[in-house]
């Protein structure tokens, strides 16, 4: 992970995208952490972060989890079953 100053990457955002696709790049403003850069390996990642920091989705996620938890549930083989996968 390497850690850079904002005006370093408002000078240099190309060079720090490319940096992004191997590590993440902390972006700093005196000192203090402000954001982070964060390379996709395949153009389609993006959809996938943008669904991550969704709250509803996170939310969902969630919703998701407990009603397995709670047995409530399809398995992967009835979906396949059911869609002829």
């Amino acid at each position: 992970m390497k850690q850079v100053s904002i005006d370093e990457v408002k000078n240099d955002l190309s060079g720090y995208l490319q940096i992004a696709e191997r590590e993440s790049v902390i972006i700093t403003r005196d000192g203090q952490p402000v954001g982070i850069l964060i390379g996709l390996e395949d153009a389609e990642d993006w959809w996938e972060e943008l669904m991550l920091c969704n709250p509803r989705f996170e939310a969902e996620i969630a919703q998701a989890r407990q009603s397995l938890k709670e047995g409530k549930g399809i398995s992967i083989e009835e979906i396949k079953a059911k869609y002829a996968v």
